[in-house]
């Protein structure tokens, strides 16, 4: 692969961490081990500036399992403390993972770092991996932006985010904690807790949130739902507007597909021009539609 063919990117990920990770000099690296060595998973102490606040356990318990039989295929990283032991800065699901597999040792490179260093490493590190959910990613650069002093664009540079994207996660943090709660478990998404940003004070996103999980909306219709709380005369003209009742030949297609889809179908047609929506409401009824269009 070409230079001009890599991903800007996936080189903003690996230079974001990299440039936190203090260069040793030769000698120190002989030191220190330079490559991997392993190391008792009792001397190693959890990283108390850890971001993750949720873990899946059946995702760790899947790491497991992998690390039973194959071992740990990417070395943790640890820096040691004055009393002998090594405090993690990158890893945990592996170390804890490596716990759960009943290992007694695992592979770890050690890194001098400051406490601050430590920090914004886990941060950073935590950031660039894609399975955090929104509110550990808002915490997260709220972090770095009080206890590091970065701005929004730098903190995009260090992580290969965008600078708005940052800005949106960051406004998260507006959010009554109830309803980031919910958005920690996952019962609204990135996308429901952004929408409801557009009120202003938390009783309203609060009521808001409960009528979204309660109704199941997805983002588009929670959109739809807000501006009409925010805007009811808009709304009302929108239901007063007179609905074209649908032809008989196109109700009976749309009856058709849906029973041999299984799903919901509607069908919008204006003289033999318009458009086939087809909803779904999880992963597994998405593939067996891919299955059946693809024959």
């Amino acid at each position: 692969m070409t230079t001009a063919a890599i991903d800007p990117k996936r080189r903003a990920l690996g230079k974001g961490l990299d440039s936190l990770l203090p260069r040793v000099q030769p000698q120190a690296a002989e030191a220190e081990g330079g490559k991997p060595r392993e190391i008792a998973l009792d001397q190693i102490d959890r990283n108390p500036f850890q971001t993750r606040t949720q873990v899946n356990e059946t995702q760790l318990a899947e790491l497991a399992a992998s690390i039973a039989s194959n071992g740990v295929v990417q070395p943790i990283l640890v820096r040691p403390l004055p009393n002998g032991r090594f405090q993690l800065i990158a890893g945990e699901r592996r170390w804890r993972a490596s716990q759960l597999a009943g290992k007694a040792t695992i592979p770890a490179i050690l890194r001098q770092v400051s406490d601050e260093q430590a920090m914004e490493i886990t941060i950073v590190e935590n950031l660039q991996r894609a399975d955090l959910n929104p509110m550990e990613q808002a915490r997260a650069f709220e972090r770095l932006s009080r206890e590091f002093h970065m701005t929004q664009e730098q903190m995009a540079h260090r992580t290969g985010k965008d600078r708005a994207s940052v800005a949106n996660f960051l406004r998260l943090l507006k959010l009554p904690s109830t309803v980031q709660a919910r958005v920690e478990s996952g019962e609204l998404s990135f996308g429901h807790a952004r929408t409801l940003l557009a009120f202003e004070h938390a009783e309203e996103m609060e009521k808001a949130a409960q009528k979204i999980v309660e109704r199941s909306l997805s983002v588009r219709q929670t959109e739809v739902y807000v501006q009409g709380l925010l805007h009811p005369e808009k709304a009302a003209k929108k239901e007063a507007k007179p609905v074209p009742p649908l032809d008989p030949n196109v109700r009976e297609v749309q009856t058709r597909l849906q029973s041999a889809l299984g799903l919901k179908v509607q069908i919008e047609d204006k003289n033999g021009r318009g458009r086939v929506i087809i909803e779904y409401a999880r992963l597994e009824d998405f593939d067996a539609l891919l299955e059946q269009l693809a024959g």
